[in-house]
C-alpha cells in the first residue's frame, strides 16, 4: 500500500464567513474523536466546498454516504473537480432493474427474482475496492448500497496477484491465475472480466479498468507489460509491475472450496 498522498484541494476562491470557523471546528472534532457532528446550511451556502477544505486538513480517507444515487453522482462529480490529483471514487447499487422474488397466494403464483446489472456501475465499484487496496488518498461517494456486505476484504486480496518485468513464470501458471480469480477466455468478444491468448502475448481486461494488459513472454520469463485500448489495441503506456485483482468481490480460494 502507497504511503498517505496528501489532498490537494483546486479551487478558485478561499472559505470566508463562518466557513473558516466551521472547518477549524470540525477538524477540532476530528482529532478529539468526536462520535457525531453536524454541519449546518442552507442550500447553496457551500458545505460541500467546506468538507472539501475540511478533508484536505484532515489528511485521512473519506466515505461520502448520501441518501439517493442522483445526490451521489451530484457530489461525485464536486469531489473529483476539487480533487483531481486524487482518487475520487464512486460506490453505489449497481441495479438499474430490481424486481424481487414474490409469492401471491390468492392465485397461488410464484414470481421469480429479475434484476438488470449496470456494468459501468460495476466498474465503478469494483474500482472503488481496489482503489482502498493501493492507496489512502481516497474520496468514496456512496449510496448505503456500502453498508452491504460484498465478501472478506482479506480474501478479496489475498487472491490478486503480480506480474513482473524479468518475471520468470510460465504462460499456462499465468493462464492459471487468471482463471482461478474468475477471468474468462475470450478469444473474440474482449470485454471486461476476461484474458485472450496469442502465442506468448497475453490481453487481460481488468473488470475494473476501461484500458485492458498486455504481457509479452519470452519463453518462460515477461519481457513487457503493457497498458493497450482493448478496442484499437494501441499502447498506451508501460509498466515494470502490475496487480491483477480478482474479477468479482466474490471470489473464493480453492482452500476455503475445499473446506465447504
Amino acid at each position: 500500500m502507497e504511503l498517505m498522498k496528501k489532498f490537494k484541494l483546486f479551487s478558485d476562491f478561499k472559505p470566508k464567513g463562518d466557513q473558516t470557523k466551521a472547518i477549524q471546528e470540525l477538524y477540532e472534532g476530528l482529532e478529539k474523536k468526536a462520535k457525531h457532528q453536524v454541519l449546518m446550511g442552507v442550500t447553496g451556502s457551500g458545505k460541500t466546498f467546506t468538507i472539501a477544505n475540511l478533508i484536505e486538513k484532515a489528511l485521512r480517507p473519506v466515505l461520502v454516504i448520501s441518501h439517493n444515487k442522483t445526490l451521489a453522482a451530484q457530489l461525485y462529480q464536486e469531489f473529483r473537480h476539487f480533487f483531481p490529483e486524487n482518487s475520487i471514487e464512486y460506490f453505489v447499487s449497481y441495479y438499474d432493474y430490481y424486481q424481487p422474488e414474490a409469492y401471491i397466494p390468492a392465485t397461488n403464483t410464484f414470481i421469480a427474482k429479475e434484476a438488470t446489472i449496470n456494468d459501468e456501475i460495476d466498474r465503478l465499484r469494483l474500482c472503488a475496492t481496489n482503489s482502498l487496496f493501493q492507496r489512502r488518498d481516497v474520496i468514496i461517494v456512496a449510496s448505503v448500497s456500502c453498508i452491504y456486505g460484498i465478501g472478506s476484504p482479506e480474501t478479496y486480496y489475498s487472491m490478486s496477484f503480480t506480474l513482473e518485468k524479468n518475471q520468470d513464470i510460465t504462460r499456462k501458471s499465468i493462464l492459471k491465475n487468471l482463471v482461478d480469480i474468475q477471468y474468462e477466455r475470450e478469444e473474440t468478444n474482449f470485454r471486461r472480466g476476461t484474458f485472450r491468448v496469442r502465442g506468448d502475448v497475453i490481453e487481460v481486461f481488468p473488470s475494473y479498468e476501461e484500458f485492458a494488459y498486455r504481457i509479452e513472454l519470452d519463453e518462460s520469463k515477461i519481457i513487457k507489460i503493457s497498458s493497450i485500448d482493448p478496442l484499437l489495441g494501441k499502447i498506451l503506456d508501460s509498466f515494470d509491475k502490475i496487480l491483477i485483482y480478482p474479477r468479482t468481490f466474490f471470489s473464493t480460494p480453492h482452500s476455503i472450496k475445499k473446506r465447504i
